[in-house]
């Protein structure tokens, strides 16, 4: 709808074009400084704020001559079924009993193509810190051309730093947390991508792009949402401005209401 209407063949704020922001491009530069010399770096954030933008980028260097990613994302599972993940990553198929020995065998092999070896694991926050354990002591064996990242929600930071849990915490040698954006960072994302998309930047007028970024509040999903749902309205009336109308009729839908806002709605009716 938005193409047609803009006739455009790109359209902005869609998930599949993003590109980093400064604060993401500073983390991706430091976790390939510390690959080289065998990495274990942990970046935690709020949901939303940007992880997975970065999760993304990083496996797309896989597409390069001199990296290798993979990447685990199921990390409610046992140790036995990640380690079936990364072996379906690496390609391998052998028996359970083999799963480890074969792992470090392939690292090594990948390193020997004088690849750097890129181990994402997300939503780490959501291991068991026990398979965590298990899974540190497996990478200990990794070649030293390696970088193992856990991206997850802040409460990682909270179990990482229990006492119990120190073995782990001190052998990280790179950790950051991506922060909520500013508004001027988000009006500068807006515009952005209404320049990428070949849209004029004044496609949001003064008050609807006022109304989002205070009901953003920081996070880049939920300013990616809304504007993408605001423009899906603008198109619905096939104009060609989005005003504070239209964002407003985004945000009286019930997911975007917070809960004290529904419970009195409730009560009132």
């Amino acid at each position: 709808m938005i193409s047609s209407v803009f006739a455009i063949t790109k359209e902005p704020f869609n998930r599949t074009h993003l590109s980093l922001l400064p604060q993401q491009k500073h983390i991706v530069d430091i976790i390939k400084i510390h690959a080289a010399q065998g990495g274990f770096s942990v970046i935690i954030g709020e949901p939303g704020v940007g992880k997975s933008v970065l999760r993304e980028h990083i496996e797309s260097w896989c597409n390069e001559r001199d990296t290798s990613v993979v990447s685990v994302s199921r990390t409610m599972h046992t140790y036995l079924n990640i380690l079936k993940q990364l072996a379906l990553s690496f390609k391998l198929d052998v028996p359970a009993k083999d799963l480890e020995t074969e792992l470090i065998k392939a690292a090594f092999e990948h390193v020997r193509q004088r690849k750097t070896l890129y181990t994402l694991i997300d939503e780490a926050h959501l291991l068991n810190m026990e398979t965590l354990r298990k899974l540190r002591l497996l990478f200990e064996k990794f070649p030293k051309k390696h970088n193992l990242v856990l991206l997850g929600q802040p409460d990682l930071l909270h179990y990482l730093s229990l006492n119990i849990n120190a073995d782990i915490k001190s052998r990280i040698t790179f950790s950051q947390a991506i922060k909520p954006l500013n508004d001027d960072d988000l009006e500068r994302y807006i515009i952005k991508e209404l320049e990428t998309a070949k849209i004029g930047i004044n496609t949001f007028d003064s008050a609807a792009i006022e109304v989002i970024l205070r009901s953003a509040n920081g996070n880049l999903r939920l300013c990616r949402n809304l504007c993408y749902a605001s423009l899906i309205e603008d198109c619905r009336e096939a104009q060609k401005m989005v005003t504070i109308s239209h964002v407003n009729n985004v945000l009286i839908q019930p997911h975007w209401r917070s809960h004290e806002e529904l419970i009195k709605q409730q009560v009132a009716s």
